[in-house]
């Protein structure tokens, strides 16, 4: 009986993992502007839902009821993100927790039995492809738009979304709890606050700036350079692309045939060349660097925000607890979007983000109590 009871919590997992990765992928499909990127993912979706099947006939199977289950949050909201941002926006973070499930079957007879695992490090690979810098395992307008607008968003939008906004709460939240531990006047603490917003906030952007420009010129560098050698040994070139493609699973006959029509056109074999060499979108070039600077400086700016809005409404104590239970709620918003791309329990990563945030202004604030009776 003990066994039964394990093996249905399991089955019930199980399905509850493929049921999610279904809907996502399915939402996935309905967004996506590519009809062949969009083929794709709903071929993943099917396969998906085959072995939400395959795990609803194992319950029964054991005489335990099949659940009805929706969405979990984690799905819904990368589905909501997905439906407003694109697919390209949390394919990162997809693609990371696909990669954490894959060796999931590996120890369970049933599955390994049903050829689940097989499949599960089939949908890794293909979403490694999808979302990492050098696409392989796609062929015609697949990998030509793999190889433009997907590479693109290589880095992680998600990602770098929820931490900009963490570093703004933690830090902000840090310095106002230090002020105001000092028993300095609210208006002095608000000021503090204000000041290490916008401090902040044009730091991490002029450091994104820098950061976003510096790879661009170092790009246009690579090309400019690539240019070069593709004019002055174009035969060298040539046997470059035919090493790619046959690396890529073309026969040695089919990348020289492929080599002749791209050397045809200078300006193809470059492109070819850039993207397949260098793992470059030259049409990108990493993204706009005034676009980097002014994300990062919002999504500081937001996080930085709410330790201090409460001090333009409250005084004293109560400025101090409102700063605190704003800037928690926020704390543990930001943890439960770590989920989305680390794969861990929503509630637990809210609760440890509270903890750490909290711990983090505890401390400033007494470092603050401290300094300000020394002053006294």
């Amino acid at each position: 009986m003990p066994d039964k009871r394990d093996d249905a919590a399991r089955y019930r997992d199980n399905l509850r993992g493929e049921v999610d990765s279904a809907a996502l992928y399915r939402t996935l499909a309905e967004v996506e502007e590519n009809p062949d990127l969009a083929q794709v993912y709903r071929r993943l979706a099917a396969v998906e839902e085959a072995h939400a099947e395959f795990w609803r006939k194992r319950l029964r199977a054991i005489g335990r009821r099949v659940p009805r289950l929706s969405p979990g949050f984690r799905t819904r909201a990368l589905a909501w993100l997905a439906r407003r941002f694109g697919p390209a926006f949390v394919l990162p973070a997809v693609n990371t927790l696909e990669q954490l499930d894959s060796g999931s079957y590996d120890r369970q007879p049933e599955a390994v039995a049903g050829g689940l695992p097989q499949a599960e490090r089939s949908h890794a690979r293909v979403l490694d492809a999808l979302a990492g810098p050098e696409p392989r395992a796609f062929s015609g307008s697949v990998l030509a738009q793999l190889e433009g607008r997907h590479r693109a968003a290589g880095g992680n939008a998600l990602r770098a979304a929820v931490l900009g906004a963490n570093d703004g709460l933690v830090s902000n939240l840090s310095l106002v709890m230090g002020v105001a531990g000092a028993t300095v006047p609210d208006r002095t603490v608000l000021l503090t606050g204000v000041a290490g917003l916008v401090a902040g906030a044009c730091s991490m952007a002029m450091g994104e700036w820098l950061s976003v420009n510096s790879s661009r010129e170092l790009y246009q560098s690579q090309i400019a350079t690539e240019a070069q050698e593709l004019e002055a040994v174009p035969d060298e070139e040539k046997e470059e692309i035919v090493l790619i493609y046959q690396a890529k699973g073309l026969s040695e006959a089919e990348a020289r045939a492929l080599a002749d029509r791209l050397m045809a056109d200078e300006k193809t074999a470059l492109d070819t060349l850039v993207r397949e060499e260098l793992g470059i979108d030259p049409e990108e070039l990493g993204g706009s660097a005034w676009a980097a600077a002014a994300s990062s400086f919002c999504l500081f700016s937001i996080g930085a925000a709410f330790p201090v809005v409460p001090y333009l409404f409250l005084h004293g104590e109560s400025a101090v607890l409102g700063s605190l239970a704003a800037s928690a709620v926020a704390l543990a918003a930001i943890g439960a979007g770590t989920s989305l791309f680390t794969g861990r329990n929503a509630a637990f990563s809210a609760v440890r983000q509270l903890a750490v945030g909290l711990l983090a202004a505890g401390a400033t604030w007494g470092i603050g109590r401290l300094v300000g009776v020394s002053l006294s």
